[in-house]
């Protein structure tokens, strides 16, 4: 289960200049090579990934950095993570020895990096336990990435404190939120491949990522978590406010295999 994972990895990824041709041999490799390598070790509890789609962007947010994300991936690690991971990063060397990536042409990483698992939460109407929400079907994810300067200061202590207390219980009573997950930054991935063009700035805590879990159209559902945010955020002092700024929020599709490539 999830519950006993202490390390997640996310991996923001952006296709240039893609046809559609590029976007199926990309799924075609992750779907069909990558991600199933991956499950196959025993330090992996569970891996999944999501598809942000032209409707994707046009209900998101985000700074010019992950403004052209495609796809997001994300893998929970089993206990010691540490031997986990170092398994996991293997695979991926060995992966370029074989001549089967993960450095392809034209794939950029936008976020390539290590997060804590801080809580999980279940919907009622999801009728399970939050660690069972990441291995439950879903039809997309709404996921919103937070930066924060001070990562010990006050006003980032009484932003966690609003989205534990007071925003995630909201957003899990909108129709189609099933769960919810926050992760806080441990550090940026550095396996000595060069997978990411750009140099990550944030220390440990400086990121927060929240995932909401969706049972309905994430398009949908993503507007109605949008109004309850809006609602929400009016219980947020000012010093929460400005604590918090936000990099990315934006809902992603499930990708269904052959059919959505």
């Amino acid at each position: 289960m999830v519950t006993d994972s202490r390390l997640v990895f996310f991996s923001f990824v952006a296709l240039d200049n893609p046809s559609a041709k590029d976007h199926r041999r990309y799924n075609e490799w992750h779907q069909l090579d990558h991600r199933p390598e991956n499950l196959a070790l025993p330090g992996v509890a569970w891996g999944d990934r999501w598809a942000r789609t032209a409707e994707c962007r046009a209900a998101s947010v985000s700074e010019p950095e992950q403004s052209d994300t495609d796809y997001v991936a994300m893998y929970w690690f089993r206990e010691p993570a540490g031997a986990s991971v170092r398994e996991w990063e293997q695979l991926g060397a060995d992966s370029f020895q074989w001549g089967r990536g993960p450095m392809i042409p034209g794939v950029r990483r936008t976020l390539l990096a290590f997060f804590r698992p801080v809580k999980g939460y279940a919907a009622n109407s999801s009728l399970v336990s939050a660690g069972v929400i990441p291995y439950r079907p879903n039809r997309g994810i709404q996921v919103t990435v937070t930066r924060f300067a001070d990562p010990l200061g006050g006003g980032t202590h009484g932003h966690h404190q609003w989205e534990d207390r007071a925003l995630i219980p909201a957003l899990l009573e909108v129709p189609g939120v099933a769960g919810a997950w926050t992760f806080a930054l441990d550090h940026h991935q550095d396996n000595g491949l060069g997978l990411r063009s750009v140099e990550a700035a944030e220390h440990r805590g400086g990121l927060r990522v929240r995932i909401l879990y969706l049972d309905d159209d994430p398009i949908t559902t993503t507007a109605r978590v949008y109004e309850k945010t809006d609602e929400v955020t009016r219980l947020l002092d000012e010093s929460s406010v400005a604590a918090a700024e936000l990099v990315f929020s934006s809902p992603l599709r499930t990708i269904i295999p052959w059919q959505d490539w």
